[in-house]
C-alpha cells in the first residue's frame, strides 16, 4: 500500500473566495461606543420593563440591525420569526393526537424555536414583518404577546419580545394591526439619525445598554408613577378607555386600562433610571397615544410646580421654573390665588414675583398675568414701583406681537394673491 496520501490542492477559484472572505471580515469589523440616543434608550427601557415593543419604520431604516445589535449588547440569544410566512397554528400550537384522545385530550405542540427558547431560559424573540401578517395570524399572536404562551408551552420570564412593522403604505400586501394586538405593544417610531448612520458606516455604531436603575429610588419612582396616572385619569375619566374610530389609529397606541398599566410601569422605570423627559415622552405616547400621552406629560410637569401660596409668602426667595410654558402656568396660578383672596399684601407679593420673573426670563410670559393682576387693584392700593418697569416690558412685548401678526397677515395676503 502506498504510504503517502496525496494532499488536495485548492483551486484558484477557492483561493479567490478566501481573499473575498477576508475582505468581508474587514468590512464586518466594527465597534461600538456609548452615545446618547433617545429612541435606543426608550427601546432598552421597555425591554427592561418586560413589555412587548413594536418598532414602526420604513423599509431599510435599520430596525432589524438595531435588534441584532441589542441582542448582542444584552447578551441574549436572538430568535427571529417572520410572522407573515407562518400559519396561525404555528403560534397557537399544532394538535397532536395521542393514544386515547378521550382520556388524554389533544395537546398543542409548540414550534421548534419556542422549545429552544425554553431550553435556553432567556432570549430576545423578534417578530418581524408584523404588518404583513394576515388577521388570522395576528389573532394567533395575541396569546403569545400577552401571556407568553405558545401551544402548551410557557415561555420563561427571561424571554423578551420585540416586533417590527412597516406602515401599511410601504408594506408588501400590508394589513392594519388588529386593535387587540396593537393594544398589547409599546409603539416606537424608528427613524434614522444622519450622524449615527454616517459614523456607523465609518465603523462605529452606538451601543445599547440596559438602564441603570437607582435602588434607592425604586419606592419613590413607583409612587410618582401611580400618582401621575391616577391624578390624570381622576380628572379625565374619559381617557381610561378610548378606542379610535379610525382604522389606522386603532392599529397604533391608544388608551385602555391595559395600556395605562403599561404606562405606569414605564414611568416608574424611566424615573428610577433618571431618563430624560424626551425619552419618557416617547414611551408614554407610544403606549396610550399622542393626545393622552401629551396630557399626561403636561400633568406630570405641573406636579412638581411650586405652590402659589408658598410663592406669595416668600417672593424674594421664590424659585421659578426655567421653561417658559411652566413659568407661565406658575404665574397664572399666583394671579388666580390673589383673585380668590384679594389682599393688599398678596397683590404686592404677586407684583414682586412678576418682577423676579422678568429678571431672568422672557417678558412675553408676563403679558397675561400682569394684565390680569392690574385689573385686581383696589382704589386704596398704591401702585408698586416695580409696575413701571414691568409695564414697559409688557408694552414692548405687545408691540412685538402686533408687529409679528402684521407681518404674518401680509405674508398670507401675498400668498392668496
Amino acid at each position: 500500500m502506498p504510504t503517502n496520501l496525496a494532499v488536495p490542492t485548492r483551486t484558484p477559484t477557492a483561493a479567490r473566495l478566501d481573499v473575498a472572505r477576508r475582505l468581508l471580515d474587514l468590512l464586518n469589523d466594527t465597534r461600538t461606543e456609548p452615545r446618547a440616543d433617545d429612541q435606543l434608550e426608550a427601546l432598552t427601557l421597555a425591554v427592561a420593563a418586560d413589555l412587548p415593543v413594536l418598532l414602526w419604520g420604513e423599509p431599510g431604516i435599520g430596525k432589524t440591525a438595531a435588534l441584532n445589535q441589542l441582542a448582542e449588547a444584552l447578551d441574549l440569544p436572538l430568535t427571529t420569526v417572520i410572522a407573515s410566512v407562518h400559519e396561525p397554528s404555528d403560534f397557537s400550537g399544532l394538535p397532536i393526537v395521542g393514544d386515547d384522545p378521550a382520556q388524554q385530550g389533544v395537546p398543542l405542540a409548540p414550534p421548534d424555536w419556542a422549545v429552544r427558547l425554553v431550553h435556553a431560559g432567556r432570549g430576545l424573540l423578534f417578530l418581524d414583518e408584523l404588518s404583513t401578517a394576515p388577521p388570522a395570524v395576528q389573532a394567533a399572536l395575541l396569546r403569545l404577546v400577552l401571556e407568553r404562551r405558545i401551544g402548551a408551552l410557557q415561555l420563561p420570564p427571561g424571554v423578551r419580545i420585540v416586533a417590527a412593522a412597516n406602515p401599511r403604505s410601504s408594506a408588501a400586501d400590508g394589513w392594519e394591526l388588529s386593535p387587540p394586538l396593537a393594544n398589547r405593544f409599546v409603539h416606537l417610531q424608528w427613524v434614522h439619525d444622519h450622524e449615527v448612520v454616517v459614523r456607523g458606516l465609518g465603523g462605529v455604531w452606538p451601543v445599547a445598554c440596559l438602564p441603570r436603575l437607582d435602588p434607592d429610588a425604586l419606592p419613590s419612582a413607583v409612587a410618582l408613577a401611580r400618582r401621575a396616572v391616577c391624578e390624570l385619569l381622576t380628572a379625565r375619566p374619559e381617557l381610561v378607555h378610548r378606542l379610535p374610530t379610525n382604522e389606522t389609529r386603532r392599529g397604533g397606541a391608544w388608551p385602555s386600562p391595559r395600556s395605562w398599566d403599561m404606562t405606569l410601569r414605564l414611568i416608574a422605570f424611566a424615573t428610577a433610571a433618571g431618563s430624560s423627559r424626551e425619552v419618557l415622552s416617547l414611551l408614554v405616547r407610544g403606549t396610550v397615544g399622542d393626545g393622552p400621552g401629551l396630557e399626561l406629560m403636561a400633568s406630570m410637569d405641573r406636579m412638581d410646580l411650586p405652590d402659589p401660596e408658598q410663592l406669595l409668602a416668600d417672593p424674594a426667595g421664590a424659585v421659578l421654573p426655567e421653561r417658559g410654558d411652566l413659568r407661565q402656568v406658575v404665574l397664572d396660578g399666583v394671579v388666580a390665588a390673589v383673585r380668590n383672596r384679594p389682599e393688599r399684601a398678596r397683590w404686592d407679593a404677586a407684583w414682586a414675583l412678576l418682577a423676579r420673573a422678568l429678571e431672568d426670563g422672557a417678558p412675553d410670559v408676563l403679558v397675561v398675568p400682569a394684565t390680569t393682576l392690574a385689573s385686581l387693584r383696589r382704589e386704596d392700593w398704591e401702585v408698586p414701583e416695580s409696575i413701571e418697569h414691568l409695564s414697559s416690558a409688557v408694552a414692548l412685548s405687545r408691540r412685538a406681537d402686533r408687529a409679528a401678526a402684521r407681518v404674518s397677515g401680509q405674508a398670507d395676503a401675498k400668498t392668496r394673491r
